[in-house]
């Protein structure tokens, strides 16, 4: 598999080949990601003009973009310098007139030869009464207009390239197809009517009318098909290779888990024990484990976590939890350590803060297995943190983490396993593409006690209602959180910031009741203000977004939300699941500016009829899009050309398994399915995937 097959080599081949296109019209695409013919034949069309031919413009609801069969009468060259050229030419029914603003007389002459008869073709609108088409876009002898297609495509251009250039390049890039193997499965083909992968090239290029503009369109849904199922062949790829590494088997005895369990106040959800079960099954087999655990806003994570990595303690090694920030990794270590505690087990936190003498002291009981639970945020992969035996490493909020930072822990424990946790609810045609080289078990059940949030639309003209509210509640002893959008005030911005709000609060409520938490304060003052909030000394915490992801302060049963519209709905349903920790009834109080657009209003009322994060993240998809959801540039997220996530997630799913199968069957890919698989993979450039079989 040394380099692209032969029959490949055309499509890779240098653009300025191409019909049409020289040196700078090459540079031109390059910028737009255009730079081998294989690219421009993924450059669908987004829309279709129709030329479909009719006798007159007469009765045509104008303006529009019509197609008639002319005679050609007289020429009216420009009276005025820059005045427009017109020539009165009649259809079936009605005269009307060609205009040209850049016309020469002898060229136009030789055009349109008085007396003849052209097929024309371009916008025609009404003025002062008379139909004019204003530089017709095609201009064909009558013999000729078989060659003009009924419906013409329309492409999305970049810089100089017209549409003319673009429909030249392609037809001229299609010449160039080879036939190649078929890689899809015969009787998913048969199943979905799909032509096979040439075919569908030309076709796309071709289209018979706005129908085929259509993701399900067969021609469509085949390329997007083949674009999920290489990136899906790469993660299992990816998959395989990781599994032949080997990995650990760890088997507790459960003794721990047993005394854990006994001294909660409530029995685990059926979605808890199941995926515990799930883990400690991973955790058992000889490969590594690599499994995302992906639960809902205060669906019962940590209980998983502790319960995994205590079985990795049962079976004689350690485990270690990592957190994104300082914030969450003490919040783990709180929640976590009382539970181990009733478990004899010894669970230490590392941190940047820890410094001199007290690291020194960490590390070595880490280096000698004394500590068998460690919770901590990247500190954990500097050079000289070692374990004695690390079995397990839990990775929470994953796409605050990379890939790469999955691998570096890795190495920490050869064989360690892998755990990754999210609390953003992502829709299965995503996680799919984001995880797909992992397993995944969802906690989809609220543990017991978890009261109901009940969330209220007010407009900011309430203002005065929400602070006296609030009056009330603190002097009944609860705690609230109040969320302000942005933190510098800019002449620009018309956002409230957090620090304005602050002083308004506090001359409100009183000193010393509001605390001010926000990104640009050093990590030492945030603490200390969460902390406030957290020992109940200060009643209200007015915040940025810092507070979004994992705090827990049970008394806090108030969520005020300040321009709940201009925050996503994923990002929403976080900050609401800051409330409800505990016994008390919780609001939260989306607070928007009038006048709500149409997806703004969606979007809240969602959130008010829902507390089902999946349910949430599959309108958040539908409304913003798959790149915008997870934040393309940092997500990993692939870019396709073809497939759309949104609409065709169900392909994803189908792809998916097909790629497994294919791989159980014939895992280095040499069957004559497998080989065509391998030109697919190079066809979409996943070089990631052909070094895996390479070697593999």
């Amino acid at each position: 598999m040394s380099g692209r097959p032969e029959p490949l080599w055309p499509l890779f081949a240098d653009l300025k080949g191409l019909d049409g296109i020289g040196p700078k019209t090459a540079q031109t695409l390059a910028g737009a990601g255009v730079e081998a013919p294989r690219d421009l034949l993924y450059t669908l069309p987004y829309s279709v003009t129709d030329r479909r031919a009719r006798d007159t413009v007469q009765g045509a609801d104008l303006p529009a973009t019509l197609t008639v069969e002319v005679l050609i009468g007289r020429h009216w060259p420009p009276r005025t310098r820059g005045g427009a050229y017109r020539i009165e030419v009649d259809d079936a029914k009605v005269r009307f007139q060609l205009v040209f603003f850049r016309g020469n007389s002898e060229y136009q002459q030789k055009l349109f030869p008085t007396g003849q008869r052209r097929l024309v073709s371009g916008r025609v609108e009404l003025f002062d009464g008379v139909p004019q088409m204003v530089h017709p876009d095609h201009v064909l002898p009558v013999d000729e207009a078989d060659s003009l297609p009924s419906f013409e495509p329309v492409y999305h251009l970049t810089g100089n390239v017209t549409q003319k250039l673009m429909v030249r390049a392609i037809a001229d890039g299609l010449t160039r197809v080879p036939d190649l193997e078929e890689w899809i499965d015969a009787a998913q083909m048969k199943k979905e009517g799909w032509p096979g992968w040439a075919e569908a090239l030309a076709r796309v290029h071709a289209p018979d009318g706005p129908e085929d503009m259509s993701p399900t369109a067969p021609a469509r849904a085949r390329l997007a098909y083949d674009e999920l199922m290489a990136h899906q062949l790469t993660l299992a790829l990816a998959r395989a290779a990781r599994r032949k590494r080997r990995g650990i088997e760890t088997k507790g005895d459960g003794r721990l888990q047993a005394r854990v369990l006994a001294a909660l106040p409530y029995q685990p959800t059926g979605a808890q024990t199941r995926a515990i079960g799930e883990i400690l099954a991973d955790m058992a087999h000889p490969e590594r484990m690599n499994r995302l655990l992906q639960g809902d806003v205060g669906a019962g994570k940590t209980l998983v976590a502790l319960m995994a990595l205590l079985n990795a303690v049962e079976a004689g090694g350690q485990g270690v939890m990592m957190a994104p920030t300082e914030i969450l990794a003490r919040q783990h270590l709180d929640s976590l350590r009382p539970l181990a505690e009733s478990a004899g087990v010894v669970l230490e936190i590392l941190t940047g803060r820890d410094k001199g003498a007290e690291r020194a002291a960490k590390l070595a009981a880490l280096a000698q297995g004394d500590i068998q639970i460690l919770v901590g945020t990247h500190a954990v992969f500097q050079a000289d943190v070692v374990f004695a035996d690390l079995r397990l490493a839990i990775v929470d909020e994953q796409h605050r983490f990379g890939v790469r930072q999955r691998l570096e822990l890795g190495k920490k424990g050869a064989g360690a396993d892998v755990l990754v946790m999210t609390a953003t609810p992502i829709p299965r045609s995503l996680a799919l593409s984001q995880y797909g080289d992992m397993d995944v078990s969802i906690l989809d059940e609220k543990p017991p006690g978890r009261t109901p949030v009940k969330t209220a639309l007010l407009s900011t003209e309430k203002m005065a209602e929400v602070v006296d509210h609030l009056r009330k509640a603190v002097a009944e002893g609860r705690q609230a959180y109040w969320v302000c959008p942005l933190v510098e005030e800019s002449e620009s911005s018309d956002l409230i910031a957090a620090e304005a709000r602050f002083q308004r609060l506090r001359a409100a409520l009183g000193e010393g009741v509001v605390g001010l938490v926000h990104g640009q304060m050093p990590p030492a003052e945030k603490d200390a203000a969460m902390a406030r909030f957290v020992s109940g000394e200060t009643s209200v915490l007015v915040a940025t977004t810092v507070i979004e992801v994992g705090v827990n302060v049970p008394n806090a049963s108030i969520m005020v939300i300040e321009r709940a519209e201009i925050f996503g709905i994923a990002q929403l349903h976080q900050l609401r699941g800051r409330v409800g920790r505990g016994t008390a009834a919780s609001t939260c109080l989306l607070m928007y500016q009038p006048p709500l657009s149409e997806t703004g209003m969606k979007r809240l009322t969602t959130l008010r009829e829902t507390e089902d994060g999946f349910r949430i993240a599959e309108v958040d998809l539908e409304m913003r899009g798959a790149g915008d959801l997870i934040g393309t540039a940092q997500s990993g997220l692939p870019k396709f050309r073809v497939a759309d996530l949104e609409r065709q997630a169900a392909l994803m799913e189908v792809a998916q398994s097909d790629a497994r199968r294919l791989l159980a069957d014939d895992p280095t890919l040499e069957s004559p399915r497998g080989q065509a698989a391998r030109s697919l993979l190079w066809l979409m450039r996943q070089d990631e995937a052909i070094r895996l079989i390479e070697v593999g």
